[in-house]
């Protein structure tokens, strides 16, 4: 019992994304099959990174982590949403909210800082071609993903640090398709400032420092790339850049509509939406986006078949 004589709350409910049940139907097979797509586009592009020696470079190193963070990223939330669409109560516990959320965090920020780790390799390839094996050494990367997965951990602790602090006696719907941070404190019996203000700044300051990066970087390209005097030389260097701007435009814009403008700008309903883009759509497109517009990539997938289908 609470200090104001109600039960404290130990699970919640959530509410999901819609009430209607022929939707419910719809979107359950529409994102069952959108999850399906994610995990094998994602292992694929881990296998074939793997099995493919040409593709054992830095860069492709930190694309298969990168579809490792995808896969987790939208596991922590994707199954979850997809029981909702089947019952009519999604109830999961306290402890099982704040693993959920501890768990997005994580693989959404260690996205944040390997997207930057990919603008920071592409910089020193372009830009510093002859010191590239020394600036992106099995040391160097390998520290790159250290602090990628620990700066992933350390954010997720403070969200799920602050959420332990709260109290919740009353209300317990949720009134989203998964425990998100800012609905949970909406139901939270304490007011506490920090925990507003704490998540918000450690979540923008990673997301400037991260864009920041990435932004130095292609800036740096784009001289690099203008110096060069064949129109030929120009395309290549910056067809390693698309599928990587296009993964970053699209992440980072979701995520800045939700993390960086104010609440009050946009609606809850809004808020489900963008969220069901940047968590369960976007693992999807990011395997299609490298696959698709990376040469190399095709290359080495037509040599495994190959190998694998040799008379056919």
């Amino acid at each position: 019992m609470s200090g104001n004589n109600c039960t404290a709350v130990t699970e919640f409910i959530l509410l999901g994304l819609t009430d209607e049940p022929t939707l419910r139907v719809i979107l359950f097979v529409v994102f069952l099959g959108v999850y399906a797509v994610t995990l094998l586009g994602n292992l694929s592009i881990i296998t074939l990174i793997r099995k493919s020696s040409q593709l054992h470079t830095p860069m492709y190193l930190f694309l298969s982590h990168l579809a490792f963070v995808d896969m987790g990223y939208s596991s922590s939330v994707t199954p979850v949403m997809l029981k909702n669409f089947l019952v009519d109560r999604t109830v999961l516990l306290l402890g099982g909210c704040e693993a959920q959320l501890f768990f997005g965090v994580s693989f959404g920020t260690a996205e944040c800082f390997l997207l930057a780790v990919m603008a920071y390799d592409r910089y020193v390839a372009i830009c510093n071609p002859l010191l590239y094996s020394t600036n992106m050494s099995a040391r160097v990367c390998t520290l790159l993903l250290i602090t990628s997965y620990l700066g992933g951990c350390v954010n997720a602790w403070v969200f799920t640090g602050c959420l332990l602090n709260q109290s919740f006696c009353g209300p317990n719907e949720i009134n989203h398709f998964f425990c998100d941070y800012s609905p949970l404190l909406k139901l939270s019996y304490s007011q506490d400032d920090v925990a507003e203000i704490l998540p918000a700044a450690s979540a923008g300051s990673i997301i400037m420092i991260t864009v920041l990066i990435i932004i130095i970087s292609y800036v740096c390209i784009l001289f690099s790339v203008l110096k060069i005097r064949s129109t030929e030389g120009r395309s290549k260097a910056f067809s390693t850049c698309t599928s990587h701007l296009t993964a970053v435009t699209l992440f980072y814009g979701t995520i800045t509509f939700i993390y960086v403008m104010p609440k009050s700008s946009y609606s809850t309903e809004e808020n489900k939406v963008v969220s069901v883009f940047y968590i369960v759509m976007i693992p999807m497109l990011n395997p299609l986006i490298y696959s698709l517009r990376n040469n190399e990539v095709k290359r080495a997938l037509g040599k495994l078949l190959s190998r694998k289908h040799p008379f056919s």
